[in-house]
């Protein structure tokens, strides 16, 4: 009887650590699974933090990019970038649970919408200062070529102006000079001696010209004898700085025809030499001659 009691008591004191050993097992499979669902949960957490703070670098170097360009954009592209900034230092702070990792992702998207409305105007401004560059080259161009062009106008007007001032003076020709001895008849001799001379006979011709200016014109006649001596009224006459002795002055109506001009000058005791005839167009010598009186 005591043997089956004690046999009893062994089957229920094994049948006891049998269920105890079941439920610590039970107990401790529990226990992994956790830690394990645990461990997957902050790995998972991890990897999505990670994942978010690439995208913000992302985010960050095309508004670095963006800025480089230097568009009228510039200012508000770095308020944006700097919020990313912001939101980086943030989460690197973070702990990165499961709330906080939702909060930041939702305003990494808020930021990465703002990002791509930014950058879509920024490519907008971009080629329209690509098509303002290209029309202000080409008003470069047209507004040099047409400087160019006024400046090959200017220099024709100009050369076409001295080609007619220099096509309207008149030609002075034939210039010649005799000595004449002057008889109580009031005929004229002429002579080449010089103790017979009574009278210098100047004359020259004024040449036909279309295109030059019609009217009174004026001619300075200067005689100088072999001493160097002006002959005549050896008045004075001023052009601006410089001045004029002559001997006479003729004026003549011209009308575009030929005109021959003949004035005598009186004198006496001329002097034997070489004399020198200078005809002025004001302070302009327009025609010279000598003659000799023996």
């Amino acid at each position: 009887m005591e043997n089956q009691k004690s046999s009893s008591s062994l089957k229920a004191v094994v049948a006891v650590l049998a269920i105890l050993l079941v439920g610590s097992l039970v107990y401790i499979f529990k226990m992994s699974s956790d830690a394990e669902i645990v461990q997957t949960e902050l790995k998972s957490t991890m990897t999505e933090k990670e994942s978010v703070m690439k995208d913000l670098q992302e985010l960050k170097a095309t508004y670095d990019a963006a800025i480089a360009e230097n568009t009228t954009m510039s200012e508000e592209l770095i308020q944006e970038r700097d919020k990313v900034v912001n939101l980086m230092d943030d989460l690197n702070k973070s702990k990165g649970d499961v709330a906080s990792m939702s909060k930041y992702k939702a305003q990494f998207l808020a930021l990465q919408s703002n990002m791509k409305t930014l950058m879509a105007e920024n490519e907008g401004l971009k080629k329209q200062n690509v098509t303002l560059t290209t029309q202000r080259d080409s008003t470069v161009v047209v507004l040099g070529e047409s400087k160019k062009y006024n400046e090959v106008l200017v220099g024709q007007n100009q050369e076409l102006s001295k080609t007619v001032e220099k096509g309207s003076k008149l030609t002075v020709l034939n210039t010649k000079t005799s000595a004449y001895k002057l008889r109580s008849s009031g005929k004229q001799i002429e002579t080449d001696k010089a103790s017979r001379a009574d009278i210098l006979k100047v004359s020259f011709t004024i040449a036909e010209n279309q295109i030059a200016k019609s009217g009174d014109k004026t001619y300075f006649v200067q005689v100088i004898d072999s001493k160097s001596n002006v002959l005549g009224d050896k008045k004075t006459e001023s052009f601006g700085e410089k001045s004029l002795t002559y001997s006479f002055a003729t004026t003549v109506k011209y009308e575009n025809k030929t005109v021959n001009v003949s004035q005598d000058l009186p004198g006496k005791d001329f002097a034997k030499g070489t004399y020198f005839i200078n005809v002025f167009d004001k302070d302009e010598l327009v025609s010279k001659t000598s003659f000799t009186l023996r």
